[in-house]
């Protein structure tokens, strides 16, 4: 590939997972600011009965509610997560990965963003979360929880099918070669040169041959 068309490709993915991150960030920013506006914490609103409710909490765990209490050890993983999507971006020449991490750096900066921003205070901050899906999962999430579970699950669907960084499929090459065995050829004594030998003359004739016979 060409060094101006590996340069094309990664500059389309870098758009694509910008406008990603930048559409799922003011995404969840958005519906959380109209739940906490709209809204009181604890209460409840049925959507489409108990398929889909609006249930605004405070969460000071991880997404979906899960270990409570670690706030500002999330807080630290997920500012290591978005340094690492940022760095490691400059490797991806595919639309699929872009979406990928740009999927997973929207999601971060959005809770990330709570864990800053919200009280009660500075890395410490609970997310706040408000869809339920009872039917589904016993948890309350929100827009960027959604974000960072999509992306994982794309990630495995391109990890399972072996599709590269660069939008290619990945194919194993074997390394093992298989050995060349070269036959010898057999040496066959040439017979012009091969000596004649007299069934009748005697054991010492043949140990001399130029001895004369004798009367």
């Amino acid at each position: 590939m060409e060094p101006s068309d590996r340069t094309k490709k990664r500059s389309r993915a870098l758009i694509v997972l910008a406008l990603v991150a930048l559409g799922v960030y003011a995404l969840d920013q958005s519906s959380k600011y109209l739940v906490v506006a709209s809204m009181t914490e604890g209460s409840v609103i049925r959507v489409l009965n108990d398929a889909l409710q609006m249930h605004f909490v405070r969460n000071p765990g991880a997404a979906f509610s899960l270990a409570s209490g670690s706030t500002w050890i999330f807080s630290i993983i997920a500012a290591a997560v978005v340094v690492f999507i940022v760095w490691f971006a400059r490797r991806i020449r595919s639309f699929a990965w872009g979406l990928v991490f740009g999927l997973l750096l929207g999601g971060v900066l959005g809770n990330l963003t709570d864990r800053l921003l919200r009280e009660p205070g500075f890395g410490v901050g609970h997310v706040v979360d408000f869809i339920s899906t009872p039917w589904l999962l016993p948890a309350i999430y929100n827009v960027a929880d959604m974000a960072i579970v999509s992306s994982m699950v794309i990630f495995m669907i391109l990890t399972i099918r072996g599709i590269g960084l660069d939008g290619n499929k990945v194919v194993a090459v074997s390394k093992t070669a298989t050995p060349t065995l070269k036959q010898t050829d057999a040496v066959t004594p040439d017979s012009t040169t091969r000596e004649s030998v007299d069934p009748d003359s005697t054991a010492s004739d043949r140990l001399n041959p130029g001895a004369e016979a004798r009367p």
